[in-house]
Formats: structure tokens, C-alpha cells, sequence
């Protein structure tokens, strides 16, 4: 029996043989399940059979080939310990000093729709963890590998050490194998659960992201930052986009970004909306992407300036040059054409990114940290629902004014409150949003707004406690308002409107976005 010995038994089989001839050149012996054994020795490589070594043979399709003292005994003894030798010794089990494992393709198996649920079941590696998890325990001895990446520079490890590895390297490693572990854990938690009849929020919450690069910094240089992707999410999430030219992506970047993809897609397709701050200043859905634009600057051209902006559809060139023609840090959308392209290419600085459209208001859950702990909530994405809605005062809204408050109820729906919008059937003209007290708010929106309240409509994210916010509204002209309703106050709140001859609709949804 050689006395070094690596047990291969890998899914993804890249890198595989150059791992081996290093592993062969530096005297170990390799040990390997069917699978992978098969290529090995088709590429004419001297391997030993697990069952060779087990003296037992796979069974239950593959389900049981490693779970067997002879593998997990030669990985798991401490070699400094002598009864653990004599033992190993007496019982004949050698020791194996390197495992390389990566697991059944869980994760990518259950995203593909057409998977069944036995299918998936059958993705679920037994073996494969139990023995990453064995010989990462035992790193002081043993070094384990889990992920083709690293594989190269463990072979050159190897040859600057004589056919040996470091503990730090050995550490690094062990650790790296707890993270695939959980992660991998987490998914298939996460995977059964949907498919049970669990309560909504569980006893625990398994959760496992992908670092999908380093930030220049978090919200201010001296602190740092990272971005992670769940890689379970849907193509359509913001965290899968592409970036098709411009500076890296800093922090509160992505945070705008989320902010106005998640405004527009409360919208009908085609919607854009430009977010400073988290704060959409400015929402519009036209007939072209480059009137959209136009529509959304003008709610607010002070607060664009250095804007994110997101629109759910594909930029052609005209919008593309009107948005080049402003200064914006980032563009997301559905898609640039070859023109619109070449148009943003002239602002080398400004980040384009595209993502998957959304089919449709997707039912997902919002994360938010707090000091120790997680806030979870499901996402507020549900379309409004206008046959619920209840005229209040004696006037009720005219046709155009109820399509105004539709439009104007979704967009509110994604400013941060406390928020007023004041607009038209297709265009915001002023928000106020982030504001401690909603009469503040509402002077936000219809000094935004100027001249162009007159006649307009507007939209409130939670009732108005007291009518002043309201007379506020009214006095600049707006003619029609929807708000959740529900304030103690509400009676003086409806006179207040009829006595100006505005039309109040109750929404009975409240729209908070802290």
C-alpha cells in the first residue's frame, strides 16, 4: 500500500486530470469512485476502486459507495495520536491524506423548472459532504479540496513542497469546505421547505449567498464592502445583472439600482423611474423610452442630477442620447440596442447594466440587518386592486383622474415615506418622500410639482392624520387624491376634501417603505 494516498470523487470533473498528475507525480496512490475512476483510468491513469478498498460494493444506485469506516477512518485518525495509529494499524486502515470532493449538482438541478421533485430528491449528496466535512475536521493532517479553483495552486503547493501542503493552507481549505457544506445545506432546506406545509417564517433561516466581488468602499470611503448574490434568485432579481460598460459598481449604487428596478416594475412594463438616495425624485410611463425620460427629469431635475435610473424595457437611441445629454451614475434595463449602445459608449463613466424582465410581480421576501439579527418581510408587489377602492367625498374621481390615482398609487408605493406623489395619468410632476411628517411631505411634492398641480392628482403611502396635508394638496390645485384611509381622523379629513370639491378615494392598502 502506498504510504500517501488521495481519494477523488467529483460531479464536475474540470481539472480533474491535471489535479491527478500532480497528485501521481508527487507518489500518491488515487482512490475513486465508478464515475470518476472511469475517467481517470480512461486517460490512462493507475487507479484503485473505492470498493477495492472498502471491499464492499456500490449499492442503491450510488447511493451508498463511500460511507465506510475503511475511507472515513483512514481520513478521520490523528495521526499524532498512537492508540489512533495501532488502531488504524490493527484494523488495516490506511490512511488517505487528500480528499477531493465536489457534490451532486443540487442547486443547478432544482432552478430548472422541469425538475421533479424526485429528481431533485436524488440531488441531494449523502456521501459527498459526510467526507468533505471528515477530512476538513481532521486538516491538521488531511487536506481536502471542494472546488476545482483551487486546484491548480494546490499542485503547485505541492511542488514547492515536496509532495506536502501547509497547515495554513490545509486551514484554508477546511474552512472553505464549511461554507460549500452550509451553503449547500441551505439550498436543499430551503428547496424542501417550499414543498412542505411549513409555517411562512421557520424556526430557523438557512441562508447562503455568493460573493460576487469586493466594493470600492461602503456608503463612505472608510468603510468596506462587498456585494453577494443569492444563487438561487431568478434571472429578473438585480443582483444577476450585467455590466456593459462604465466604472465598477460602488455600494449605493446597487442600493439605488434596487430601489428604482423595484419602483418601475410596480408599474406596467415600460415604466422608468430616477432614484437619488433610495428616493425615486422622478416616475413616468410614455410611449417611447426617451419620453419617458423626458417626463421622469422633469418631476425633478435638480434631484436627477447624478441620478440611478431604471426602466423595465429595452433602450433604442433616442433615449439613450437624451439620457447622455444629462449627468446619470447608472442606467438599468431590460436590453440596449446596437445604437443606444454606441450612444452610451460617449459617457465611458456611466454604468449600464441589463437584467432578465420580470414576468410578473414576483411573491419574494425582503431582507433588512439589523445590529444581530434580520428583519424579513414579504415584498409589497401586489398590483392595486381598484374594485376595492371606495370613493369617500361627494364628488368622486372623473374617468382621466381615476387613471391618474392608479398610476399614482403604484408609484408611490416605491418612494420611501413618508410620501406624497402629485401627478398625471403617465408622469409624476413632484414627490415628497422621506420626510418625518406627511405634511412635509405633501409641500415637498407640490413645490416640486409648481405650476403643474394644478389640476393633478396625487397619492398618499399611509393616511393623513390631520387635514392639513390634504388642504396642502388642494390649495396648490390638485383635484383628486387617493390614500390608504384609517386615521381617527379620517371624517375631518373627507370634510376637508369636500369642501374643497376634491374627489377621496380610500385604497384600504397602506404603502409604507422605510
Amino acid at each position: 500500500m502506498s504510504t500517501k494516498r488521495a481519494l477523488l470523487s467529483v460531479s464536475d470533473r474540470s481539472g480533474l486530470l491535471d489535479l491527478a498528475n500532480a497528485l501521481l507525480r508527487h507518489g500518491f496512490e488515487l482512490v475513486s469512485t465508478g464515475g470518476t475512476g472511469k475517467v481517470l483510468s480512461d486517460a490512462g491513469l493507475p487507479v484503485t476502486q473505492v470498493s477495492d478498498v472498502t471491499g464492499f460494493p456500490e449499492v442503491f444506485d450510488g447511493r451508498v459507495k463511500t460511507l465506510h469506516p475503511a475511507l472515513f477512518g483512514g481520513i478521520l485518525y490523528d495521526r499524532s495520536v498512537g492508540k489512533h495509529v495501532e488502531q488504524a494499524a490493527a484494523n488495516g486502515v490506511g490512511p488517505i491524506d487528500v480528499v477531493v470532493v465536489n457534490l451532486y449538482p443540487f442547486e443547478e438541478t432544482v432552478a430548472a423548472v422541469e425538475t421533479t421533485f424526485a429528481q431533485g430528491i436524488e440531488k441531494i449528496d449523502v456521501g459527498g459532504p459526510s467526507l468533505l466535512r471528515a477530512a476538513a475536521k481532521n486538516h491538521a493532517h488531511v487536506a481536502v479540496l471542494c472546488d476545482p479553483a483551487d486546484y491548480a495552486a494546490f499542485a503547485a503547493e505541492l511542488d514547492a513542497n515536496a509532495g506536502g501542503s501547509t497547515l495554513g493552507t490545509r486551514k484554508r481549505l477546511a474552512a472553505k469546505v464549511f461554507r460549500r457544506t452550509a451553503a449547500y445545506d441551505a439550498a436543499i432546506s430551503t428547496w424542501l421547505s417550499a414543498r412542505t406545509e411549513e409555517a411562512p417564517f421557520t424556526e430557523r433561516l438557512p441562508l447562503s449567498f455568493e460573493l460576487g466581488g469586493t466594493l470600492r468602499y461602503g456608503e463612505n470611503p472608510h468603510q468596506a464592502a462587498a456585494f453577494y448574490r443569492d444563487p438561487a434568485a431568478p434571472p429578473s432579481a438585480l443582483a444577476g445583472f450585467v455590466l456593459h460598460q462604465g466604472k465598477e459598481l460602488s455600494y449605493t449604487n446597487l442600493l439605488d439600482a434596487d430601489s428604482a428596478l423595484h419602483t418601475s416594475r410596480l408599474l406596467p412594463r415600460g415604466a422608468m423611474t430616477i432614484v437619488k438616495h433610495r428616493i425615486p425624485c422622478g416616475i413616468a410611463r410614455e410611449e417611447s423610452a426617451a419620453a419617458s425620460f423626458e417626463a421622469a427629469w422633469a418631476s425633478d431635475p435638480v434631484s436627477g442630477f447624478g441620478g440611478v435610473l431604471a426602466y423595465t424595457g429595452v433602450l433604442d437611441r433616442a433615449a439613450a442620447e437624451a439620457m447622455t445629454s444629462k449627468f446619470l451614475e447608472v442606467v438599468v434595463c431590460e436590453g440596449v440596442t446596437d445604437e443606444a449602445r454606441a450612444a452610451f459608449a460617449k459617457k465611458p463613466n456611466l454604468r449600464v447594466l441589463t437584467v432578465a424582465p420580470d414576468p410578473a410581480p414576483r411573491a419574494r421576501r425582503e431582507l433588512r440587518g439589523i445590529d444581530g439579527g434580520l428583519l424579513v418581510q414579504e415584498a409589497d408587489v401586489l398590483p392595486a386592486d381598484a374594485a376595492t377602492w371606495k370613493v369617500v367625498t361627494k364628488r368622486a374621481p372623473t374617468d382621466a383622474e381615476m387613471r391618474a390615482l392608479l398610476f399614482l398609487e403604484r408609484a408611490v408605493s416605491g418612494v420611501i415615506s413618508n410620501a406624497i406623489v402629485v401627478g398625471g395619468e403617465t408622469a409624476t410632476y413632484g414627490i415628497g418622500g422621506g420626510r418625518t411628517s406627511r405634511v412635509d411631505a405633501a409641500g415637498d411634492a407640490v413645490a416640486k410639482a409648481g405650476e403643474r398641480a394644478k389640476g393633478a392628482c396625487a397619492a398618499s403611502d399611509a393616511f393623513f392624520p390631520f387635514p392639513d396635508g390634504l388642504l396642502l394638496l388642494a390649495d396648490a390645485g390638485v383635484t383628486a387624491c387617493v390614500e390608504p384611509g384609517g386615521s381617527v381622523k379620517d371624517a375631518e379629513v373627507i370634510a376637508a376634501a369636500d369642501a374643497r370639491g376634491m374627489a377621496l378615494v380610500f385604497s384600504g392598502r397602506r404603502h409604507f417603505r422605510h
